[in-house]
């Protein structure tokens, strides 16, 4: 390893709980936490809501669930689920206002920042005058023109200000990389950027360096669009007296096509469905007569401008209403689509990172023991999603029925409790068993198998070729196999996988040359709506008698009725 395993070793996660925690943000905190792990220190978790609009206690507790449902546990940060906290908080940003007060003092003092009035206006003049020069924009510095009486009465005044760094002129900012090597930021990529805000918080940049200071922070592990932001960070250090951290900066994530691996995917799915079905008006939502996905207004307003994409709640709403399902980008997705934590965490330790000898299957513990910076990709990860599906397929299909019943259990009971109340302990348990070996996600069986839970008389019957060869074709066609089998399953007096397979398979030998199919298709409709299920007598054994009995005599009287018109 390029370091020597020890105790002082601290790294730390800090995102901005402004919504749900993408993948990429998921990778970073997993190699913050596998290097601390690697080299026996620790592992913080620090929550930088600077950012008091976008800030939620709802975004944050998802974050917290998210990491902990993952298994990257912390041993510093907010107390949650048996992390944390520890000796350096409070852990939140928005807690810790007077110690960055305290440092943009100091910077103030010895002239290393300074108040600007500017406002909003006046600096998007600025920007404005600068594209049309085509010129680089950068902040003039005309607030250093002002003497202190005229900035004290500002002040007295309460004129909302920010506070800046004065950036050196001359000198270029050169940071070590332990992936990208030796970068160079030159000193005219680097103008007076704000610290402090209007509003009395501290920006990103000015936070995460005071935090990582105090609280003892050695490496810092984090997305590559932070490089060059790392320069702000290093100038700021050295103006402070600040030692700096070990930096590592991680590639970007992108789709197979190429694209960036984005939450705007999301968006995009949404406008080429409606555009593809040329909807120009908010679609209602399923099973309701006038309630709208979003007002016309909203719905106007999105449409018209592809750069501000719908909140998560409409966005799940509309793809409800339209039927579609959106692109997995936040862990919760994944988590809500039935993968589980441990494909998830080998498959995003695989994104940027190689253990080497054509090894892709590993667990947290074989992570711990040969994870390194040496072994971090610098050319961006592509996030194939056959491939974890593919590994997810394997790692369900590896375990004991029993172990796989009490997996798709606990999902079912937090994304589909409806199951739980419609089946009894018995029928989960063959219903989850039936599935085991089909299913590539813990989703799977709840999204194919509705017709278990659907009371008898909402089953519809799929207008298909396969349905209509299934139960039309042939002599005796799959009706009159439903008609003739329907008495024998009345009369079979143990209703048992078992017993059920006996029967249907000595009917197929007496009655249908032998052909299973023949009887076997025509039960699945007739039961289930579709021609996709599980084994037929598993199907069968789950649903029970009367549902069985009451289902077939539908579809025999649906023939009837369809005939009759």
């Amino acid at each position: 390893m390029s370091e020597s395993k020890s105790s002082i070793v601290r790294t730390r996660f800090a995102p901005s709980p402004s919504g749900h925690l993408h993948v990429g943000g998921a990778r970073t905190a997993l190699f913050c936490w596998a290097y601390a792990k690697a080299h026996g220190g620790s592992f913080i978790l620090r929550i930088e809501d600077t950012d008091q609009k976008r800030s939620s206690d709802t975004a944050t507790r998802a974050l917290l669930d998210d990491l902990a449902w993952l298994g990257i546990r912390w041993d510093e940060g907010p107390a949650h689920d048996g992390c944390g906290p520890g000796e350096h908080g409070p852990y939140f940003a928005s807690q810790r206002l007077d110690l960055y007060h305290r440092y943009i003092d100091i910077l103030l003092e010895q002239g290393k920042a300074y108040r600007a009035f500017e406002g909003p206006e006046q600096l998007e003049a600025a920007r404005a005058a600068a594209r049309a020069q085509k010129r680089v924009y950068r902040y003039d510095r005309a607030a250093l023109k002002l003497d202190r009486a005229t900035i004290q009465r500002y002040l007295d005044e309460d004129r909302p200000h920010v506070v800046r760094f004065k950036a050196p002129d001359e000198q270029p900012v050169n940071v070590h990389d332990e992936v990208y090597g030796e970068v160079t930021v030159r000193p005219e990529e680097i103008d007076d950027f704000v610290i402090l805000k209007g509003d009395g918080y501290p920006t990103y940049h000015f936070a995460v360096v005071v935090d990582d200071e105090l609280m003892g922070v050695t490496h810092v592990i984090r997305g590559q669009e932070h490089l060059y932001n790392t320069a702000k960070h290093v100038l700021l250090q050295d103006a402070l007296g600040f030692r700096r951290p070990v930096y590592a900066h991680l590639s970007l994530i992108f789709n197979p096509d190429g694209s960036k691996m984005s939450k705007r995917d999301k968006d995009k799915a949404l406008r080429n469905a409606v555009r593809e079905r040329g909807l120009e008006r908010s679609p209602a939502m399923p099973h309701s007569s006038n309630e709208a996905v979003m007002s016309e207004e909203h719905w106007r307003s999105w449409l018209s401008n592809k750069d501000h994409p719908l909140e998560l709640e409409s966005a799940e709403r509309l793809a409800l209403a339209l039927d579609i399902d959106l692109p997995e980008i936040d862990v919760k997705d994944f988590r809500r689509a039935g993968y589980l934590p441990e494909v998830m965490v080998n498959y995003l330790a695989l994104l940027g990172w190689s253990p080497g000898g054509d090894i892709e299957k590993f667990d947290q513990q074989f992570l711990i023991e040969h994870f390194d910076l040496d072994r971090v990709l610098k050319s961006p990860a592509r996030f194939d999603r056959d491939k974890l599906l593919a590994f997810n397929l394997d790692a369900l299909q590896a375990m004991s029925t029993e172990q796989f019943i009490a997996r798709l259990r606990q999902h079912g009971e937090r994304y589909h409790p409806e199951y739980g109340r419609e089946l009894s302990d018995e029928q989960f348990a063959m219903f989850a068993a039936a599935n085991h070996q089909r299913s590539k996600t813990l989703d799977d069986p709840f999204r194919s198998g509705r017709f278990f839970i659907m009371s008898d008389d909402q089953i519809v019957y799929e207008q298909s070729k396969a349905v209509h060869k299934a139960l039309e074709t042939g002599e005796p066609n799959g009706y009159a196999h439903l008609e003739a089998v329907m008495p024998l399953l009345k009369e079979l007096s143990e209703w048992m996988v078992e017993t059920l397979e006996r029967l249907l398979k000595r009917y197929a030998d007496e009655r249908a040359d032998g052909k299973l199919a023949k009887v076997a298709q025509p039960l699945r409709i007739a039961v289930t709506g579709t021609t996709v299920s599980p084994a037929i007598f598993e199907t069968l054994a789950i649903l029970g008698r009367d549902a069985v009995l009451n289902r077939i005599e539908r579809c025999l009287s649906n023939r009837k009725l369809s005939s009759s018109t």
